[in-house]
C-alpha cells in the first residue's frame, strides 16, 4: 500500500511540474487562474515592467506571458506602441487574450502561440523584451538571447526575471539565479547589465541589460 501511495505521489508531482512548464487542458486553464491570482506573481510582474521603463511609443515583446498580467501592464504603458507576446501554451494564450481583450481588439496587443525558438515576425525592431521565470526552460538560452538581441534596436532593453520556486529556495537561490542570468546575457552580447532584487518569499531578481549600439537591428537593409 505504501509503495502504491508513493508511486501516486510521484506521478502527481510529475504531472503538476509538467503543467507548470507547459499548461494545457483543464488543468492548464486552472493553472492560469492560479498564476494570475497569486499576489506574489502580480507584484513581481508589475515590478519588472516598471524596471523595464516602457515608454508610450515602445514596441515590446514578452516571452512566456502566462495569464497576461505583465502584458496588461505593458499595454497600459505603451499606449501608442505595440505589445507582442509569445507563449507555447494554448491555454495561456486564451487566458491572456481574455485579460487583454480590449487591447487585442484595438490591435495594440498581439499574442501568438509559439516556442521561443520559433519567433514570429514582429514587423520591425523592438524597443524592449521581457521574460519572467521562463529562461530556464529555453533550449540553448545563449543562442535564443542572441536572436533577441538582433531583434532589438540599438540600446534596446531586456529584462530577465527569476523567482526560484524550488522547495527551500532562499536569498542565495535568488542570488545564484541572478548570476546565471547575467552570465547568459553577457555571453549573448548584451551590455550595461544590472541586477535588482524584490523582497518576496523567496526573493525575485530582475537582470536588466541593453543591446549594444552596433546591434544588427540597426544595420541598413
Amino acid at each position: 500500500m505504501q509503495t502504491t501511495d508513493t508511486s501516486f505521489k510521484q506521478r502527481l508531482i510529475t504531472f503538476l511540474v509538467d503543467q507548470a512548464h507547459h499548461p494545457r487542458g483543464i488543468a492548464g486553464w486552472a493553472n492560469g487562474w492560479m498564476f494570475a491570482l497569486r499576489p506574489s506573481n502580480r507584484t513581481r510582474n508589475r515590478w519588472a515592467v516598471r524596471l523595464l521603463d516602457v515608454q508610450p511609443t515602445d514596441r515590446v515583446l514578452e516571452i512566456g506571458f502566462g495569464p497576461g498580467i505583465a502584458i496588461a501592464e505593458l499595454a497600459r504603458r505603451a499606449t501608442r506602441g505595440h505589445v507582442f507576446g509569445i507563449d507555447h501554451s494554448r491555454a495561456m494564450v486564451r487566458h491572456a487574450a481574455r485579460r487583454n481583450a480590449a487591447a487585442v481588439r484595438a490591435r495594440r496587443v498581439h499574442l501568438t502561440q509559439a516556442p521561443v525558438e520559433q519567433l514570429p515576425d514582429f514587423g520591425g525592431p523592438l524597443d524592449a523584451v521581457l521574460a519572467v521565470n521562463s529562461t530556464g526552460f529555453w533550449p540553448d538560452p545563449v543562442e535564443r538571447l542572441g536572436e533577441l538581441r538582433r531583434l532589438l534596436r540599438p540600446a534596446g532593453r531586456i529584462a530577465l526575471v527569476s523567482q526560484p520556486r524550488c522547495p527551500g529556495a532562499t536569498h542565495e537561490s535568488t542570488a545564484r539565479a541572478a548570476r546565471e542570468l547575467a552570465d547568459l546575457l553577457t555571453q549573448a552580447g548584451f551590455t550595461r547589465i544590472r541586477i535588482e532584487t524584490l523582497e518576496l518569499k523567496p526573493p525575485a531578481t530582475c537582470v536588466l541589460a541593453t543591446s549594444p549600439a552596433t546591434s544588427p537591428a540597426a544595420a541598413p537593409s
